[in-house]
């Protein structure tokens, strides 16, 4: 069971919850020190599960680890009080060096390819090799935190049912994480192949150095998977390479190479996704990618809606936790 923590020194360690690190759909992030240990806390919002489930929940999340899956140290339950403490990452979130808003050199191809894998590696984890399988059900780069040497970490896996479970069933709410989105959130259950859609979008922005959907662009580049589709039909893929970085551009073989796995996990139909143990084995070079899965992705008639209306919604998965005892 990981540490137990009272509000007061949560508060405490946090300087009053006073240097917020991040927002997000499950509430709020606070650096902290615990004596000489930097810590992220996570302070949740709209917790709906009495005590009891709660700390079942925690213990659960707390028995998992893996190094690139961040680790959860210790909690707080007091009254209607929720928070999580997490190991603190020192690069912050993957978005921040994706997307050049601070102003960070742009990253190299190497790191780029190990983030990819890293992420990959948790993903993998949660889905295969736990106990019971762990849909995350909401990558995106901000749920991606690097540490000082540029390993990735997945981060948030688990708070979904924390936060939204009641006793008869799993209900899963989106709160508003437009672009990452697999078509079958919109028309059937959910299993872990959403996972892999959303990991092929992140592959892309990667790739890439921009986001999903930017509305600032011209309509008919505005989405990243659309131009995709249409940049591979029309095989000029290395116009989508980020332009900020030399590096990137001399690696365009092997830039193309990722773009094509992750048209893989891009296919609207989630059966014929990778899963992220296949995923791994392509980025190892123990499995290639047929041919004739790109083209499915390439001649797919149905195009993917921007998304930028989906602001929170319910549907019930198949469950955030899919099969067997922990």
């Amino acid at each position: 069971m990981p540490a137990r923590f009272s509000f007061q020194k949560l508060r405490e360690c946090t300087q009053g919850f006073g240097k917020k690190l991040g927002e997000g759909g499950f509430g709020s992030v606070y650096e902290g020190k615990l004596g000489e240990l930097r810590v992220a806390v996570k302070r949740l919002e709209s917790a709906r599960q009495g005590k009891k489930e709660f700390l079942a929940e925690v213990e659960t999340i707390g028995s998992i680890e893996h190094i690139n899956l961040v680790r959860l140290i210790g909690f707080c339950a007091e009254k209607s009080q929720r928070l999580l403490v997490y190991e603190y990452m020192p690069r912050g979130s993957l978005d921040r060096w994706i997307h050049y808003r601070h102003n960070n050199a742009p990253l190299n191809w190497g790191t780029r390819s190990r983030i990819i894998l890293d992420i990959a590696k948790g993903l993998c984890y949660l889905h295969e090799e736990c106990r019971r399988k762990i849909a995350h059900l909401d990558i995106k780069p901000q749920n991606i935190l690097l540490d000082e040497n540029f390993t990735a970490k997945v981060a948030d896996f688990g708070l979904s049912k924390l936060i939204d479970r009641d006793q008869s069933k799993v209900m899963t709410v989106m709160r508003g994480t437009p672009g990452y989105l697999a078509p079958e959130w919109l028309t059937s259950q959910i299993t872990e192949k959403v996972d892999v859609y959303s990991f092929g979008v992140v592959v892309m922005e990667l790739i890439s150095g921009r986001k999903n959907i930017d509305n600032s662009l011209p309509e008919a580049s505005s989405n990243l998977i659309n131009l995709l589709r249409g940049k591979a039909r029309d095989n000029q893929l290395s116009d989508l390479i980020d332009k900020h970085s030399e590096d990137m551009l001399s690696h365009q073989e092997q830039v193309i190479q990722m773009m094509k796995l992750a048209m893989w996990c891009l296919l609207n139909d989630g059966c014929q996704r990778p899963s992220m143990s296949t995923v791994i084995k392509v980025l190892e070079g123990v499995t290639s990618i047929e041919t004739a899965i790109l083209h499915r992705f390439i001649d797919a008639n149905s195009i993917m809606p921007v998304q930028d209306n989906i602001s929170a919604y319910s549907v019930q998965p198949q469950a955030s936790t899919l099969s067997g005892p922990r």
